[in-house]
């Protein structure tokens, strides 16, 4: 595994020297998310802060500012997340130094998810105001508009998969007849849950922006409830219910050891129930958006496992047949549970 980036002592100078923030009573590694992002905790006579440097290919002044943008705005309507903090000489929400892009950001103390319905129904409330806020919001900065429904080479990945998996140490040797059944379940699944979404009139309900990453690993919790949003960086132009649906399948699916072969097939219905009962307390989904949800899980699952495993032969550090294999199964779950599963939303 690559080693953690750092920040150069002349660059932590250069960049500190562009704050305001006080005193400086201690300054150490934050080492969470990207080995390519490096992260320092920062504490000060002001507060704590975090200092983060941009990752290679995430730091296009443009799409940093288009995420900024949301998240200033977000600030001044009280959405809780880490509030930026402009440079000492123009305020400026990023700092720029040698092709390299620099964020501060007040730091947050908040627990993580602890798989509560509680803690389930506060993350579904607030990304239901996360979307609410949003709904006009307007910037001169481009947004993206890609998404894992009707993914752009998506083929082309599944074409790279047998070579990728081919290279990949396993432990298990798989067979080719192992490798093209699952494959080819997998892209009829998600081929007939596209063609489901779009004919029940996904691309005719209006495209607003949503975060495009909502996830228990970008929340935090404080008293069973969110006390901070993280992540802007997917932010785009999408139909809401994307984003729904990908972040009730996040906070409702069910994982367990490395070995994906053991996970369950079934989602936490609990859970499933619980996150878009919090969302519609908000901002209220009508039906046909709620019957796209399973159909969009699918897609999800499939686009965001095909990706990396494609690129490595692995999700993660996980074998990327065996991770291919449990999604084949929570996929069939899902096909041939979808009605119970909408029904109870209601119960």
């Amino acid at each position: 595994m690559a080693d953690r980036e750092k920040f150069s002592s002349q660059e932590l100078v250069i960049v500190m020297s562009n704050y305001e923030l006080g005193a400086i009573r201690a300054i150490k590694e934050f080492p969470r998310g990207s080995r390519k992002a490096p992260k320092l905790l920062i504490t000060a006579d002001s507060g704590e802060y975090l200092l983060k440097r941009r990752a290679r290919g995430k730091d296009d002044p443009y799409k940093v500012a288009f995420a900024h943008a949301i998240q200033l705005y977000l600030a001044t309507v009280k959405f809780p997340l880490p509030h930026l903090i402009g440079t000492r000489k123009d305020n400026n929400s990023m700092f720029q130094h040698n092709g390299r892009v620099f964020e501060m950001f007040e730091y947050i103390r908040g627990s993580n998810y602890d798989n509560s319905l509680e803690e389930t129904f506060d993350s579904g409330r607030t990304l239901a105001l996360y979307h609410k806020l949003l709904r006009d919001f307007k910037t001169e900065f481009q947004p993206g508009v890609g998404s894992y429904h009707d993914a752009r080479n998506l083929h082309s990945g599944f074409e790279r998969l047998p070579e990728m998996l081919g290279k990949a140490d396993r432990e298990h040797v798989i067979t080719e007849r192992q490798m093209s059944s699952t494959m080819e379940f997998l892209q009829r699944a998600y081929e007939e849950a596209k063609g489901k979404v779009n004919a029940a009139g996904l691309l005719e309900w209006p495209a607003q922006i949503v975060h495009c990453d909502w996830h228990p690993g970008n929340v935090l919790f404080r008293n069973r409830e969110v006390v901070a949003a993280l992540d802007f960086d997917s932010a785009r132009l999408q139909q809401r219910v994307i984003d729904l649906a990908n972040g009730v399948l996040q906070f409702s699916i069910l994982g367990g050891s490395e070995d994906p072969g053991s996970w369950p097939e079934y989602l936490d219905e609990s859970r499933f129930k619980r996150f878009l009962r919090g969302y519609d307390e908000v901002d209220p989904v009508p039906a046909e958006e709620v019957q796209v949800i399973p159909w969009l899980m699918i897609e999800a699952m499939v686009a965001e496992s095909i990706f990396p495993i494609a690129a490595t032969g692995f999700f993660g550090r996980i074998d990327g047949y065996g991770f291919l294999a449990m999604i084949e199964r929570k996929i069939r779950w899902i096909q041939k549970n979808h009605v119970k599963l909408l029904g109870r939303v209601a119960g």
